[in-house]
């Protein structure tokens, strides 16, 4: 079919080329989405805590990082911080460190809408047992909230696993950059980007058809 050629793809070249990819990429979505969560409830804390001196500069990092395309923050870090510091950092863990600290942004905003979703009268049934405002978001809001949140933060890890792909920019060795490899050393780049359209896209639909198998079931328990 158009001339195209799959005799490169067997077992050997998945192992040599494109296995290390999967699993970075694998790993960078589920660090860069724990770390994105933690910062993110920290960012949307401050913004809901009603103080200017905290909610000030969190709505500047995240409206800030909200705003610039995930490529330049990409190439920024990688380029300006081993200048910063002196010495390079290595493309994987630049990686790692700006898609935590940009998807601390999003899941910030998703994070702060779960919590804003919670009825004030849940707020004050915990002042009203005499809690004070971490243990009534420790205790109260955030377990509800994020009950609420879970499909649209899987969704949102979905959306990470594919920007991952982005990471080729500094040259780091992610899903994309075996497929890549693989093409080259192959002679066969046109088969290898198909191939590697066809892994995010399979992937990335069965996710996203649990996610919303998920809402379902969680919409049956609200």
């Amino acid at each position: 079919m158009l001339g195209l050629d799959w005799s490169f793809l067997d077992w050997e070249m998945l192992s040599r080329f494109v296995k290390n990819g999967f699993l970075f990429s694998l790993q960078l979505t589920l660090v860069a989405t724990l770390g994105g969560i933690v910062l993110g409830t920290l960012l949307a804390l401050m913004r809901l805590s009603g103080k200017k001196a905290l909610a000030l500069p969190a709505t500047i990092y995240v409206n800030g990082m909200r705003s610039v395309p995930l490529v330049m923050v990409i190439l920024w870090f990688f380029l300006l911080v081993p200048t910063i510091i002196g010495r390079p950092i290595g493309a994987e863990l630049s990686a790692t460190i700006t898609f935590i600290a940009f998807e601390a942004a999003y899941f910030s905003e998703i994070v702060r809408a779960g919590i804003q979703s919670i009825s004030r009268g849940q707020v004050n049934a915990g002042r009203a047992l005499g809690m004070t405002y971490a243990q009534n978001m420790r205790f109260i809001i955030l377990p509800q909230a994020f009950r609420n949140m879970v499909p649209v933060l899987l969704t949102q890890t979905i959306i990470l696993f594919q920007d991952t792909s982005l990471v080729y920019a500094i040259g780091a060795y992610d899903l994309l950059k075996g497929f890549t490899t693989a093409g080259k050393i192959y002679g066969r780049p046109e088969e290898a980007y198909l191939l590697v359209a066809v892994v995010y896209f399979v992937l990335c639909y069965s996710l996203s058809w649990l996610v919303k198998r998920l809402n379902s079931r969680i919409a049956i328990i609200r």
